[in-house]
């Protein structure tokens, strides 16, 4: 079941950070937001195929990034410091091996299109890289989700511009919602990572964040220089009443929970913080989504996408019993619903440092949690949605900052350190070719050889496939014209 608690989005619940709250999800504070800006009318991408296939996309979003030898793109001929402990296996297209430890994906790998030779020169946790036009990232901005500078999410462009009329959308849905509960709101230490956010657009067009309640079945100790945790770890394993609904937000590192010690109502939270707002900007913003909140909170179609308890429990399995399955399981359930862009991150939990960052124990946590999670939800949401019939019309799309280095660090279980030179990227549906490796890198996957992109090109094609030309302008907050992503193109070898 869903219960609407607050202003849509990012709530801090029942960890080390639930004394903050990270800006406005149902963009609602809008604070420094600008205004609403005019964008030029997409065009068709220059007539390449697929355009506006995609009416759906699930961004599968793994943050602290894969190792490309223990996923897409092993190299198993090459020195045991490079392949590591993990061998290899074939997979359903000819020819091609993936990492053993993704049995279930190497069987549908058919339904997927890999991109071997994504590079880029930031390796750093650039999620507003990855995710947005932005030319550049560097370590400031990426602490700094609110830098003015910041470009928008791109599931924050897909909102705007079909609230402009060119796409309708069933209004009862958020058009831009990210799960299991706001990005880097669930880890320790009080800087909030840049990536799903409005940017110039203003806060009006940050994702709404979901809230995941429930409880994980299995502990985890981890450890951060002199910090240890030790808990339950939910991307290990949930309990089957666990589940998510829509949660409070707030716009801005001024705003702390403090202020909301005792839980309102929705609509009350939001005209609180009306009172608050300083500028035209800012009351828009709380005008737009006061306006969603009422739809939210009446809206029957909402309340039963988020009802995984209508779900079967072979369905259920099928997705794996952990958070970013049933997170993927909720977002299939919304594009059924008809929403129009759902991000699931697989996120840092309890300590900063964790996700897929494997700086250490990089084989023990491998081998434990991260390849069977990936492996049995990105498996199990490409058969469900295509047995569905949902495949050809949503676009699933599965990235991440950067890579990891290909020689091994000798620390305790093995490591792997940033990467941005040569990494992969996994696309399904939407308009996206089956069982095509596009790309090749060199003995150790380091660097590419053939076909190198980047992810703005990633970002282009995904824009393309939505319907909404890579070239569009829309104007910043100095009215400045700028294109949704620059100096990218779509990747033709992808489309079908």
């Amino acid at each position: 079941m869903i219960r609407v608690l607050g202003g849509p989005k990012r709530l801090c619940d029942g960890i080390t950070r639930r004394d903050l709250l990270w800006a406005g999800s149902l963009g609602m504070l809008g604070l420094g937001a600008g205004r609403a800006l005019a964008a030029q009318k997409p065009g068709s991408s220059s007539g390449l195929p697929g355009f506006g296939q995609a009416r759906s996309c699930i961004l599968l979003f793994l943050y602290g990034s894969p190792s490309q030898l223990e996923t897409f793109d092993p190299k198993p001929d090459a020195p045991l410091e490079i392949r590591g402990a993990l061998g290899t296996i074939s997979s359903s297209i000819p020819g091609v091996s993936v990492c053993e430890g993704l049995p279930r994906l190497a069987q549908v790998l058919d339904k997927l299109s890999i991109l071997r030779a994504v590079s880029h020169p930031y390796p750093v946790h650039g999620v507003a890289y990855a995710t947005t036009g932005i030319p550049r990232i560097e370590i400031p901005m990426e602490l700094n989700p609110r830098d003015p500078a910041q470009w928008p999410f791109i599931g924050s462009v897909v909102d705007y511009v079909d609230e402009q009329g060119r796409r309708p959308r069933d209004s009862a849905l958020p058009g831009n919602l990210v799960l299991p509960w706001a990005f880097s709101s669930q880890r320790v230490g009080e800087t909030a990572r840049a990536g799903p956010y409005g940017g110039f657009l203003g806060p009006r067009y940050d994702p709404i964040s979901a809230e995941f309640v429930g409880k994980g079945t299995r502990n985890a100790r981890k450890t951060l220089q002199e910090m240890v945790w030790e808990d339950a770890e939910p991307y290990r394993g949930i309990t089957p009443e666990s589940r998510f609904r829509l949660g409070v937000a707030e716009a801005g590192p001024t705003l702390s929970i403090d202020r909301m010690k005792t839980r309102r109502g929705l609509l009350e939270q939001l005209e609180s913080l009306r009172k608050d707002a300083d500028s035209a900007a800012s009351r828009s913003s709380i005008d737009r989504n006061r306006s969603l909140a009422l739809e939210l909170l009446s809206s029957r179609k909402v309340r039963e996408a988020f009802d995984l308890g209508q779900e079967p429990d072979h369905v259920r399995d099928l997705y794996g019993m952990t958070l970013f399955g049933q997170a993927a399981l909720t977002a299939r359930r919304l594009v059924e619903a008809g929403a129009r862009f759902t991000t699931v991150f697989w996120d840092e939990y309890g300590l900063a440092g964790t996700g897929w960052d494997t700086h250490w124990d990089h084989f023990p946590r491998m081998k434990d949690e991260l390849l069977p999670g990936l492996d049995q939800t990105l498996a199990g949401l490409l058969i469900d949605l295509d047995r569905r019939g949902l495949l050809e019309t949503t676009l699933v799309v599965v990235l991440s900052e950067h890579g990891r280095t290909p020689k091994l660090a000798n620390v305790q279980g093995g490591g792997r350190d940033h990467w941005s030179r040569c990494y992969s990227v996994a696309l399904a549906g939407g308009g996206i070719g089956c069982g095509r490796v596009i790309g090749r890198s060199d003995r150790t996957a380091g660097d590419p050889l053939e076909r190198r992109v980047s992810p703005k090109d990633v970002l282009a094609t995904m824009y393309h496939l939505l319907g909404i030309d890579p070239a569009m302008m829309i104007r910043d907050q100095q009215g400045r014209p700028l294109p949704i992503v620059p100096d990218a193109a779509v990747i033709p070898e992808l489309l079908a």
